[in-house]
Order: structure tokens, then C-alpha cells, then sequence
């Protein structure tokens, strides 16, 4: 897979947690793996400080995106962004937030640019960006305002970012991410739900090669609602969301009981779970795929795909951490990538 001229844009993640070490493992299993030629942004200080902790040899070499293919089977590619102070596994301190924050920003823009093939990003700790002053909820919302933000790219409104789950048995995506559960109720409505399955289906389609995606549509009320007895939100919000959906030619279905909807014989119904909030979606998608899911945000004009776990500090450094999510990210963004050039070719 490492034939691409262009190279993935790969973040470092929080530098205390095992971000550095996944990618380290990563580059050293590269052969073994297939993998597609990647490039790390991060401090090389970092990485050698922790490839001597991890007590492995690997061979870096700073680069630019456009040079990044050709090394990469010789040594791994590090575009530089320098920590404000050395990173200390397991520690994770608010002074690198910028460090964190920087590689971010510059894998979107270069993949805009077209000097990437696209964005995977290495797990980050919201709390310690918190402390340094980061207002986004998370990495999903700060790629959306960083898409926003991007010159030249035309638009009718704002992007709408959707976060899909992508395992070998399932794929699943929230309409309400990351807020209270107290909150959902109140937050998820009709639009929301219309506008997620809207981009679902459309990068369902161009991105992962389904031409007439199946969306299983869950309920938000234990059994759906029961009929208005256990609360009426599936029936007039739902519902209705489902019927627009429809009527636009998608193959929207439900609400559907979501205690239900994940075992084996119904998965086989659909390509696609869209549940009405982040848990309800995320721990099925994890229970049937931890270590080898990826979290793909939709809905914006680039690729980005990253592991689906956190910083794991208790693991940095120690050389237990398991690189399996990352290496499935790092191939469904080089497979997401090719679907999406095979698209833009047929309707050329």
C-alpha cells in the first residue's frame, strides 16, 4: 500500500500518552503490515526519547509532505512540531497543549492543501487541553471549525461533523456527541437527525464504496418508546426524521429498539447504525470491535480517520500498548482515500 506519492498526515496525540509509541510500532511493523506511507508530526526529540525508552532502534528523518513516500521504508518521516517541554510518559502536562493543538491544524491544512492524502489522528487528552484554554469539545468539533475556517472552500452554511465508528462488524454514528446524557433530549431534533443520516449515506457512498447504503435508525427511549409510554421522542421526533430521510432516496428504517439492533443477524440488515447519542452508539461498536475500530469523522471536505481508545497514560512507554486501532485507521484513510478518487474519476 505504500505506492501513493502522497502520504498520510499523522498527528502525534497528547506526547505523555502512547500516541508516540503506536506510531513507533507502527512504522517499525510498516513491511509486515502493508501499511501506507504515512508521516509523523511531532517532535523528533520526543520520539527518540521514547524509542530508547521502549528500547527499540528506529531510524528518523525530518521531511516535507512531498518527500515524505519516498523515505518511508527506510526511515520514519517527522515533520517537526517542537514541545514547549520534554514529555514525560505517563505525565501529561497542559505547557505541550499548543505542541498537541499545532499538529492538528497542520495535518487539516496540508491535507486541504492537497500535500496530504488525509488526516489520522493519534489520541488526545480533552482535559489537558482544557487547561491550556482549547474551547472545542473534542477533536471531531475543532476539525469541523478548522474545515470552517479554511480559505477558498465554498459553502452554503456551516459543516456539520459526524463521527462514525468503523469496525470489521460494524459501523455506527451518534447524531448528539459529546454532551451531558441529560442534555440529549433536549438537544436532538428532527434536522439533526435528517442532516446526520444526509452525510452518512453520502460518504457512506463516495468514500466507502456502498452505492445504496442500508441505515438502521435507532429509537431514543428504551424499546423505541413502546408506543408514547415511555416517552414520546421517538414517535414525534424520530420518526419523522426517518420519513424525510426517504423520501430524499435514502434507505433510512426505524426507530428501532437499540437492545436489539447489534446482534449478528440484525447487523446483517444494514450497513450503518445511527443511534441518538454517544454512548448508545459507542459501546456496541467498541464491545464488538476494541482494538480494531476507527473513528472517522464525516461531513468535511477531508479524510480523518483515528484509533478508537484514548492516551492510555498508564501504558506510554512501557511497550504494552497495542497498535491494531491505529494501523486500521492509518489503512481505512489510504482506503477511503482511493474510494474517494475512484468517485471523483466516474463523475468527472
Amino acid at each position: 500500500m505504500t505506492g501513493n506519492r502522497r502520504a498520510l498526515a499523522l498527528t502525534m496525540g497528547d506526547p505523555a500518552g502512547i500516541g508516540p509509541d503506536l506510531a513507533l510500532s507502527a512504522w517499525q511493523n510498516r513491511a509486515a503490515l502493508d501499511l501506507p506511507a504515512f508521516f509523523l508530526i511531532g517532535d523528533p526529540d520526543l520520539l527518540s526519547a521514547r524509542a530508547k525508552l521502549l528500547g527499540i532502534d528506529i531510524p528518523m528523518r525530518e521531511t516535507s509532505p512531498e518527500d515524505a513516500a519516498a523515505g518511508f521504508a527506510t526511515a520514519l518521516p517527522v515533520l517537526p512540531v517542537r514541545l514547549a517541554t520534554p514529555a514525560i510518559a505517563g505525565a501529561p502536562d497542559p505547557a505541550n497543549a499548543a505542541a498537541v493543538i499545532e499538529a492538528i491544524r497542520l495535518a487539516v491544512e496540508l491535507t486541504m492543501q492537497g500535500r496530504a492524502r488525509a488526516v489520522v489522528t493519534n489520541p488526545i487528552a480533552k482535559s489537558v487541553l482544557y487547561a491550556s484554554g482549547f474551547e472545542f469539545p473534542g477533536h471531531t468539533e475543532y476539525l469541523a471549525h478548522l474545515a470552517n475556517q479554511a480559505p477558498g472552500l465554498l459553502r452554503q452554511r456551516l459543516l456539520r461533523p459526524v463521527m462514525l465508528l468503523a469496525g470489521p462488524h460494524l459501523r455506527v454514528a451518534p447524531v448528539t456527541i459529546h454532551i451531558p446524557l441529560r442534555q440529549v433530549s433536549e438537544m436532538l431534533t428532527t434536522q439533526a437527525i435528517v442532516e446526520t443520516g444526509e452525510i452518512v449515506a453520502r460518504d457512506l457512498t463516495s468514500r466507502f464504496g456502498i452505492a445504496a447504503p442500508r441505515i438502521a435508525v435507532s429509537g431514543l427511549n428504551p424499546h423505541a418508546g413502546e408506543d408514547g409510554a415511555l416517552g414520546a421522542e421517538d414517535a414525534e421526533i424520530v420518526a419523522p426524521a426517518i420519513a424525510q430521510l426517504r423520501a430524499k432516496g435514502i434507505n433510512a428504517f426505524g426507530p428501532l429498539p437499540a437492545d436489539t439492533m447489534f446482534h449478528t443477524e440484525a447487523r446483517a440488515n444494514y450497513d450503518a447504525a445511527l443511534c441518538m447519542y454517544h454512548d448508545q452508539a459507542l459501546i456496541p461498536a467498541k464491545t464488538l470491535g476494541f482494538h480494531d475500530s476507527v473513528n472517522v469523522t464525516l461531513g468535511l471536505p477531508f479524510i480523518r480517520t483515528s484509533p478508537d481508545h484514548g492516551t492510555a497514560f498508564s501504558l506510554a512507554g512501557k511497550g504494552v500498548a497495542r497498535a491494531d486501532s491505529l494501523v486500521a485507521a492509518l489503512r481505512l484513510a489510504a482506503t477511503m482515500a482511493d474510494a474517494e478518487a475512484r468517485a471523483a474519476e466516474s463523475t468527472a
